[in-house]
């Protein structure tokens, strides 16, 4: 899902995967933490962020 876009939110997330909103939120820390995972505020709503998979990490994902 987020090898495919800009970016998603993590309500996007949540809609996308029907997860919890404790899972997503977990899953995102864990994949932050190991920089897996980059965040990107938003310039509309600076209280939104968007995630995206982490540029090292994309070659691998994508093959």
């Amino acid at each position: 899902m987020l090898e495919t876009s800009e970016g998603l939110t993590q309500k996007d997330i949540i809609e996308k995967t029907r997860l919890p909103p404790r899972t997503v939120r977990y899953a995102i820390r864990r994949l932050k933490t190991n920089a897996l995972l980059k965040e990107r505020l938003s310039f509309m709503d600076a209280r939104q962020s968007f995630y995206s998979i982490a540029d090292l990490v994309r070659p691998v994902i994508m093959g």
